[in-house]
Order: C-alpha cells, then structure tokens, then sequence
C-alpha cells in the first residue's frame, strides 16, 4: 500500500482534539442550560446540541480508530506481507455504520434493536437484488485475508487471464498482460480458479526446455553442448547454471531437459527465445540435427513412451511451478 494512505499523526492529534471538543460540548449543555433558565435559546438548542455532539464524537472517534489500526498494519515489517487494503476499508464500514447507527438511534429516540431490524428488511431486500455483486464483495474479502498475490504480482489465474496485478478492488481484480492488454476479473470468478503466482514467494523462478538429437550423438558430448550454449544466455539469472537432464532414451533419440533461471516473469519468453537461438545456433555449427519424428506406438513398443508428443517437434516450455524454487 502507498505510504501516503497512512493517517499523519497530525491529523491523529486533531481528531482526538475534536473528539474532547465535541463531548465536551455533549455534556455540558443541558447542565449550562439548567443552570441558566433565563437563556430561552440555550433551552431550545440544548437537546440538540448534545446529540450533535455525540454524533461528532462518534464519528470522528471512528475516523480515529481506523487511523490507529492504518498506522499500525501498515506499517513495513521485513518478513511479513503488506496488509490488503481491502480489510482496512472493511474496518471502516465497520466503524462508519457503528457511527450512523448510534447517530440515529440518538437523534430519533429509539434504541438500536428497531433501527436494525427495519435496516435488516431493507439490507436483504437489496441483497437479493444485488446477489452477484455480494458474492464479488466476499470472495474480495477472502482474497485479501488469504492474499494468495498482491499489487505488483505475476500471476496466472486458470482458463481467464494472465498478467501483472495492477489494483485489487472490493469487486474486481485488475491486470496488465504481455501484450499491455487491461483485464478486469471478478472477485468471484478469481476464487474459484487455480492461481499460479510466478511472484512469491520471490520473483525468481526456474523454467525448461525440452529438444531431442539423434541416438547416435554421445549423451555426455550433447549434454556439455546444450549447456555451454545455454550458460551464454545473458537474460537468465546470473550465478545459477543451467542444467541438462536426459528424459528419455531410445533409438529413435534421446531428449534431453535444459533447465534455467529466469529473473522474472516478464523475461520469461525473452529467456526462452535466447536459450533457443544458442541452442539451435550451437547445434548447427556442429551439423547436429534434431531427431526425426517417432512412429505412433505400436503393440510391441514400450507402454512408457506411449502417448508422448513427437521428439522431433519443441514440446511446450512450461513455467516450473511445481519445481522447487
């Protein structure tokens, strides 16, 4: 959260002040107006003023509150995550409508049992007609509890959207993509989905790629090839080689896991592409051509490499998610 929407304690100060102010003048005026009978405007005005000043004093006692708690959940501690904004803008509803209610439970006489019970009918019959946006309203707040990302996040957020978390809303959530296209999710839709943070718990994360060479190519001899090509990479993370694992192994080629450190999410098809062109540049320099593509399997083949995709083709480059990062 920005530094600025932590309360000044000069402002702190003079909402307590206003509070002493307003209480003060709460209680003072119908023992002043008692006292001085003779006054017929400080009779007349003595009701009013205490109840307005009662309701001054609630309201900005609430104001005060939520001040309190900003300073200290705002505050930056190194090892914890920021407070969402969404829960200290619940805390003040809170205390707003705690405020209105003792207001008006002063100002027309009534005790807050028949006030809440006649705001309830109203509050239910809005609530059916507004039900999907309750629904966004809650699955906000349970987002910001749990904050599964924060402002500032790459994120993947299954079969809807993927990009940087731009601002997290009471209804929606808002992204950035690659292609500096704004989506707006729903809250609601957010939560039922997977989310895949490439964010925390820190920005760097280890990605691969996958490519299979001909049998007849020495498993050691390719394997300090691809890495030597890959470890020329400059966009990958620094002081973290790559590494080269075999997947699979048989006649028609063996495949071989390059795997790499990208800094960050947003570099992640830019580290693909370089990885790639050294690759592919190192192996044709050394007239290395990839493996041609398998036959379907058959009776007789080995049920374990049934089903994979061909090995002369790129398999996909998946973000290692599931890698220890």
């Amino acid at each position: 959260m920005a530094k600025d929407d932590i309360p000044a304690p000069g402002l702190l100060w003079r909402l307590a002040a206003a509070i002493a102010l307003a209480l003060a003048i709460a209680t003072l005026a119908e023992p002043l107006a008692r006292r001085h009978p003779d006054l017929s405007a400080l009779q007349l005005w003595a009701g009013p003023l205490r109840n307005a000043g009662f309701s001054v004093a609630f309201f900005a006692g609430a104001r005060l509150a939520h001040g309190l708690a900003a300073r200290r959940l705002l505050r930056r501690r190194k090892g914890r995550r920021p407070v969402p904004k969404v829960l200290l803008d619940l805390l003040w509803f809170v205390l707003l409508a705690v405020a209105t209610l003792a207001s008006l439970s002063l100002f027309f006489r009534q005790d807050l049992s028949g006030i809440l019970t006649g705001s309830g009918l109203v509050l239910a019959v809005l609530g059916f007609a507004v039900r999907n946006a309750v629904a966004d309203v809650f699955s906000g707040l349970a987002m910001g509890i749990e904050a599964p990302f924060r402002i500032g996040d790459w994120v993947r957020i299954e079969t809807l959207a993927e990009g940087k978390v731009q601002e997290i809303g009471w209804r929606t959530t808002r992204l950035v993509s690659r292609d500096s296209t704004y989506v707006i999710l729903p809250n609601s839709q957010i939560s039922s989905r997977r989310i895949t943070n490439f964010s925390a718990p820190r920005q760097e994360y280890r990605d691969h790629a996958e490519l299979t060479l001909p049998a007849d190519l020495p498993v050691a001899e390719a394997g300090r090839l691809i890495a030597e090509a890959a470890a020329a990479a400059r966009m990958i993370s620094a002081g973290k080689p790559p590494e080269v694992q075999v997947t699979d192994y048989g006649p028609a080629g063996i495949t071989y896991r390059v795997k790499y450190w990208v800094p960050q999410h947003d570099r992640e098809l830019a580290c693909r592409n370089e990885v790639f062109s050294l690759i592919d540049a190192a192996l044709r320099k050394q007239g290395i051509r990839l493996a041609a593509d398998r036959m379907p399997c058959g009776e007789g083949q080995d049920s374990a490499s049934a089903g994979r995709a061909p090995d002369g083709a790129r398999r996909p480059i998946r973000p290692a998610s599931a890698e220890a990062r």
